[in-house]
């Protein structure tokens, strides 16, 4: 089994992107957000041009993401699918040192994260690569999570909350969605499991998959012997 879990508003509380925007780049950056949300744009072109509206050192930037906070299950998760030697990815249409910077402060800077990458362009702007854009993808994402998905490696299962895990929820073989993921999934007749943290994933997986729970119990007792 894999576990891949997106990352502003699945493991964060909030989207860590639109609160960097908000603090420090033009309001233009909304405008952006606008045309993404109708369509006019893809998200790679919005992220890409929402980026290049930041400024802020990077004592600041640093500053503001160590002030965001993540949901509170989501190390003990960690822990529960290291016990079942399931490894866990984070993949998100959000930015790589964001992510990684708020991780580690939680101890988890091991997690292997899939994003689109940031680079410093002088001593108060930034730029954005999309590495992983899938020009195929009918949801046209900066980074493409159906991609990522390898169904022929396994259980895969994915968490997510939003439209840039839309082309996810048809790849995964075990899905866990809420808010806009869960509205598009009842749209489309996908079947999902509805969560709200990440205890209630745990609790479902144990719940879902036969075995889990009595494989974590010999784990557990293996390690305590």
């Amino acid at each position: 089994m894999q576990v891949f879990c997106d990352f502003d508003g699945t493991i964060s509380i909030r989207d860590t992107t639109d609160e960097v925007l908000s603090r420090f780049a033009s309001p233009t950056w909304e405008i952006f957000e606008e045309e993404w949300k109708r369509g006019e744009i893809g998200s790679a072109e919005c992220m890409r041009s929402q980026i290049a509206l930041i400024y802020a050192s990077k004592q600041e930037l640093d500053a503001a993401l160590d002030s965001f906070p993540i949901d509170s299950t989501f190390n003990e998760f960690v822990h529960f699918c290291d016990t079942l030697s399931a490894p866990v990815t984070v993949i998100s249409d959000g930015v790589d040192y964001f992510i990684k910077r708020i991780l580690k402060r939680y101890g988890l800077g091991h997690l292997p994260v899939i994003a689109n990458q940031l680079t410093m362009t002088g001593d108060r702007t930034y730029s954005l690569a999309c590495p992983y854009i899938n020009p195929t993808c009918a949801f046209a994402s900066g980074l493409c999570k159906c991609r990522q998905i390898d169904s022929s490696a396994g259980m895969q299962v994915f968490v997510g909350d939003g439209r840039s895990d839309f082309c996810a929820a048809e790849s995964a073989d075990l899905l866990f969605a809420k808010s806009t993921l869960a509205t598009y999934c009842e749209q489309q007749s996908i079947a999902y499991i509805s969560y709200q943290n990440f205890a209630d994933v745990q609790h479902a997986l144990k719940q879902t998959l036969p075995g889990i729970a009595h494989r974590e119990t010999d784990t557990y007792m293996h390690a305590i012997a």
